[in-house]
Formats: structure tokens, sequence, C-alpha cells
């Protein structure tokens, strides 16, 4: 499979048409954004490291009945993957608190939730990507109905009970992630976008060292060594 025209280009990747109407080609960028691209930088093989982390995800997730967007890998850097068009809400779940969460409710960093709270935000990067409720998605049409926003909540849900089980026995603890849906040709709601230390941020269980674009945004340095540790433990 070959590309043809590019889509669009974002943050994290590129999008590209290629000779079969219903597959597009997602091409991992070396890109790095923070703070809504108001911080940008660029580190050598993250798109590679990005790319193998998300096949290796979304492989365990079809495994689990999870639909999604992937195909296949093709090479390093890229994927194979269903056409979809996005809904238009990040769905993020977080387990233990940390970020926007702290910053907007005060909680303190690192505590652990007693419920997985999944939060919707609008996304607008003219906004600011604002945290959003039901009644807006409904408002916004980024959702036909409620039973939509519900099957968004309910596999966000069961998807971080694979995820945070998975890697637990690699001694990360999920924190919080990310959460793209897209619907296909035929309606069908499906996982898309990616699942990678851009999307997620991850802990070492035993010393809480951040593994994940974390390491960026509050210059830890180190990113690409963490995001090859992330895919070392996935791989082992």
């Amino acid at each position: 499979m070959e590309k043809a025209s590019m889509i669009y280009e974002g943050k994290g990747k590129k999008l590209y048409n290629t000779s079969h109407p219903d597959q597009v080609i997602a091409e991992f960028k070396d890109d790095l954004t923070a703070f809504n691209a108001e911080k940008k930088g660029n580190e050598a093989g993250k798109g590679a490291l990005n790319c193998q982390i998300s096949t290796e995800i979304f492989k365990l997730l079809e495994a689990e009945g999870i639909k999604t967007h992937f195909i296949k890998q093709l090479d390093e850097k890229n994927m194979l993957c269903k056409r979809v068009s996005i809904i238009p809400i990040e769905v993020v779940t977080r387990n233990i608190a940390t970020g926007s969460l702290s910053k907007r409710l005060g909680i303190k960093e690192g505590s652990v939730l007693p419920f997985s709270l999944v939060e919707f935000y609008y996304k607008d990067d003219a906004l600011g990507d604002p945290i959003i409720n039901d009644e807006h998605a409904i408002l916004l049409k980024c959702a036909n109905s409620q039973e939509e926003l519900e099957f968004l909540k309910e596999t966000a849900r069961e998807i971080n009970e694979i995820l945070r089980s998975f890697f637990d026995g690699k001694g990360l603890n999920l924190v919080d992630f990310k959460l793209e849906f897209g619907k296909d040709s035929e309606g069908n709601i499906l996982l898309a976008d990616e699942i990678s230390p851009d999307s997620c941020r991850f802990w070492d269980k035993k010393t809480n060292e951040k593994l994940d674009k974390d390491r960026f945004r509050q210059d830890l340095g180190n990113v690409k060594m963490a995001y090859e540790e992330v895919l070392r433990r996935i791989l082992n």
C-alpha cells in the first residue's frame, strides 16, 4: 500500500489517502508539542516509537474485543488504518490525579482517585480544547445522541480496565490517557488516533518516574529514553 495525497497534518501525525477508498496511512512524526502547541520540539525516533507502541496496544485491544481503526503497521513510522470520520471529542480517563485535574480541582498530584473518571474535551485548538459535559457535546453536535456519549464512556472504561491490568503487570501505573473515536463508512464507532506516551501518562510503580510526554512538558529530559523504556516493557 502506497501513500497518495495528504489528507491532514496534525501535531503528531500526517494522514494520507491510499488506492483503497476506506483505508488511510498514518505517518507518525518526531514532533513534540505541549500546552496546545505553545511549546514545540522534536525528538528523532519518537515517531517510530509511538508507531510501534500504538501497534502493540491496538493489537492487545483488538484481541480483547475492542474495535479499532488499526489494520497493520507498514514500516517503522507508518500504519495502515481504516478511514474514519473523527468524533470531535477527546475522551480522557483518569486513575490518578495530576495535570489539569489537579489544577482545576485542587486534588493533590499523585492521589489515587476513588473511581476512574471519564471526561470529555471539545476538539478545537482555537478554543484550547475546553472541557465539556454531555449536554454541551449534543449542543455542539459532537454526538447524535446520549446513547453515543454513553458508548464512548463505557468503551473508555473498558479500555481502561484492559490497559491498567496490562501495564500493572509491566511495572507501570496508567495514570491517565486520551482516546479519540471515529465512525467508519457504515457508521460504526471505532477507536482511532494513537495510544502512546504522547497520549498517556505512565509512572513507574516503584519510583513514580514519569515515562511519557510530561518529560517534555516539564523539561525533565530523556524523552526518547522514556518512550523506549515503555516499549521495552510492553514487549517483555
